[in-house]
């Protein structure tokens, strides 16, 4: 999206919402939160409101949130995020060029190759869990497992730093939220469950090395 008329439609939504935002200084390792506050689509600017005591560093930002039914995501740069006078948490900022838009339901799923064993590891209640991975997409992930490791698997249930290995030369590291957890059988596995996963602020990075690795496993597939 790169008309300045859609950008400022799209960001008055957001403030009009009070939708979060969440800020990915490029310095840093930090996660910020915040909001739109306003939106002056005739300069064109808008006001960003940090959350209480949160300062962006020097240099690039990415920001994320969701509109609608999609995930919207720009860049902004600068060698200082001016505020405003006596207003540390608002900043003034101009419009971004450019916005990706990401539709959650046009994310296609790549179902994982025959031969490799992808993996989602984590720690739940102390507990490690390794559960094999039978498709993924930009918006999530799907594992399956018998039923004795699917205790406390349950729709809801975020999952906290989730190792997620794509093959011999990708890891992704990203939080999970359980969205489906249904138990089906294989003719030679026998019942399994099958749990779907969302990504849950998943950075830019980690978007990034997620499409290059669906590209790869897509151009393999149309040879």
């Amino acid at each position: 999206m790169t008309d300045p008329d859609d950008i400022g439609d799209s960001l008055t939504i957001l403030a009009e919402n009070g939708d979060g935002i969440t800020i990915y200084p490029s310095s840093t390792t930090d996660v910020l939160l915040g909001r739109i506050l306003s939106v002056d689509p005739e300069l064109p600017h808008f006001v960003l409101e940090l959350n209480e005591g949160m300062q962006i560093p020097p240099g690039e930002a990415t920001f994320v949130t969701w509109l609608r039914s999609a995930k919207l995501q720009f860049k902004l740069s600068h060698e200082a995020w001016t505020a405003q006078p006596e207003q540390p948490h608002l900043i003034p900022l101009e419009f971004p060029e450019k916005c990706l838009v990401l539709n959650r339901r046009s994310s296609a799923r790549l179902e994982t190759p025959l031969g490799v064993y992808f993996t989602a590891s984590f720690v739940m209640n102390g507990k490690p869990h390794e559960l094999q991975l039978y498709d993924f997409s930009l918006g999530g992930v799907g594992m399956r497992c018998a039923p004795r490791d699917a205790q406390g698997l349950h729709v809801g249930r975020k999952l906290n730093r989730v190792r997620i290995e794509l093959g011999e030369d990708t890891v992704i590291i990203a939080d999970l939220e359980i969205r489906l957890a249904r138990t089906y059988r294989s003719f030679l596995l026998g019942e399994q469950v099958q749990i779907g996963c969302q990504f849950l602020n998943l950075s830019p990075m980690m978007q990034e090395e997620l499409a290059r690795q669906i590209d790869k496993l897509n151009s393999r597939i149309k040879r």
